[in-house]
């Protein structure tokens, strides 16, 4: 797998980073302001991922996306710890990520890659989003967040 940075003229790959975040206004709004880096294996987008400059020394990883076909197979692992060097390279101190409180396995693989849980946002994606998400048959309201010192 190769991971690079995706080029201001490359069309946007939508269709992976609406499968981590249900809304193409949201993702739009926050690839214009971060550096977004796709993963390939023989020429094909098969992951993404989205690192935002949010405070002074501190960037967030907004979106982190692989195929679903190819879930379980240590792509998502491979995408967050080379969010984490990109992130330690740009010469951030603190990475951090959120994600739904739902979602036990994304939790579990942040948690594995080294990030600890600093927060809840509550009724996140109830303020933020227009349309009602569910996952693992849960509906999804809070937002847990991690982070981790680089």
């Amino acid at each position: 797998m190769n991971i690079r940075k995706l080029q201001p003229d490359e069309i946007l790959p939508l269709d992976l980073l609406l499968l981590a975040d249900p809304s193409r206004k949201l993702v739009e709004e926050y690839v214009k302001r971060g550096h977004c880096y796709v993963a390939e294996v023989d020429s094909h987008q098969i992951g993404v991922y989205v690192l935002l400059p949010t405070r002074p020394d501190t960037i967030e990883l907004v979106n982190v996306a692989v195929s679903e076909s190819l879930h379980g197979q240590g792509y998502g692992k491979q995408l967050v710890n080379h969010a984490i060097e990109q992130a330690r390279e740009l010469g951030y101190a603190t990475i951090e990520v959120g994600t739904g409180s739902t979602g036990v396995t994304q939790l579990a693989l942040y948690q594995k890659c080294g990030f600890r849980m600093t927060g809840i946002d509550r009724d996140f994606f109830v303020r933020h989003y227009e349309e009602e998400i569910y996952e693992n048959g849960m509906r999804l309201r809070d937002m847990v967040r991690l982070s981790q010192d680089l």
